[in-house]
Parts: structure tokens; C-alpha cells; sequence
């Protein structure tokens, strides 16, 4: 765990959460929050409230970051929708076999977070929303009959690669998962 250079508390308390809720889940400790981003508890309190209003907002910033390389992904991919979606399936597989890898962070802050008025639920339920809009619009552009139903099913290939990549590894469900992404495709056709 590495600070951001001349961090605040407030920052390094987002870096220590976002980094330890990811490798060690939700449940992860408050102390151990503390202690990786070297700030005292009041800090914690003065910035967020508490530890639902850090989760939240680790939440937040991943999803911006994460909807951001969604973007990025399909902007490197070409103008050709087929290809930006399909993208999207090849870069899963590369980031499950990445060292680290644990699935899901919004999968797993759904599951963990046992309060349905966690604010976490929200800010995950919008980062889906998001996603499955940059889906829908790739799919308006390549003429699909039902863009957003057909959303919806990328957006589930997607978390269950994710899940998949994160419980049974040494199997690559990213490629199957872009077999199945071109099926959807190609019932616009």
C-alpha cells in the first residue's frame, strides 16, 4: 500500500479502503483501514461519518474510474461497435488473469453490504447503469432491435465472468463469455 504523494488524510483514507476492501472485502477492519492510510479515527468520522460513508465513496470513485476504462477499452477498439463490445470481453480476460485479481468489487460490496439502505447499494446499482448504457448505445449503433434488452444480457455475461474468473480459476470464462457476447450481437442482424 503505497499513498498517493502528498496525500491528505482524507485521500489516503479512500487509497487504504479502496486497496483493502478489494483484496480483503468489506468486512475488512476499520483499524486496519487506519493503519494502512496512517490517519487517526477522528479523521475518519470528520471526512465520512463513519465506515459506511467511507465504503460509499470508495464505491464512487471506483465506479468512475472503472466506467472510465469501460470507455477507454471501447475507444481503442475503432469506431465498429461489434468490436468495442467484444472488447470489452477480451479486456475481462486479461484483467481475471492478472496477479490480484478478486472479482467483482461491486458484486461483492452487494453481497457483503447486509443493509438494502446501505448508500454502497445505490452508488452500485448506478455503476451497472452506466455500464449497460455504454452497451445500449453500441448497440443503437449497430441497428439492434432490442438495445436494451440485449444490454441487460451483456451486463450479465459481465458480472458472471467476473464471478466465474474469481471462484473457479484456471478456467477462462471471459472467452466463452464473448462467444455468447457475439450471439447477442448477431441477433441484431
Amino acid at each position: 500500500m503505497s499513498p498517493r504523494p502528498a496525500s491528505g488524510p482524507r485521500e489516503r483514507l479512500i487509497d487504504a479502503a479502496q486497496e483493502l476492501t478489494y483484496s480483503h472485502g468489506m468486512g475488512v477492519g476499520v483499524d486496519a483501514i487506519l493503519k494502512a492510510a496512517n490517519v487517526a479515527r477522528r479523521s475518519l468520522y470528520e471526512h465520512f461519518g463513519g465506515k459506511d460513508g467511507l465504503i460509499a465513496e470508495v464505491l464512487r470513485r471506483s465506479a468512475d474510474e472503472d466506467t472510465a476504462r469501460y470507455e477507454e477499452t471501447m475507444r481503442a477498439a475503432g469506431e465498429d461497435p461489434r468490436a468495442r463490445v467484444t472488447a470489452v470481453f477480451d479486456r475481462l480476460g486479461e484483467i481475471i488473469a492478472a496477479p490480484g485479481f478478486r472479482g467483482c468489487r461491486y458484486l461483492a460490496a452487494d453481497l457483503a453490504l447486509a443493509d438494502p439502505a446501505h448508500p454502497g447499494h445505490a452508488i452500485t446499482r448506478e455503476y451497472r447503469r452506466r455500464v449497460q448504457d455504454l452497451l445500449r448505445d453500441e448497440l443503437d449503433r449497430l441497428g439492434h432491435p432490442r438495445p436494451e434488452h440485449a444490454a441487460g444480457q451483456l451486463l450479465l455475461l459481465i458480472d458472471g465472468t467476473l464471478a466465474v474468473g474469481a471462484t473457479r480459476t484456471g478456467t477462462d470464462p471471459a472467452a466463452s463469455a464473448r462467444e455468447l457476447a457475439e450471439q447477442i450481437l448477431d441477433a441484431g442482424r
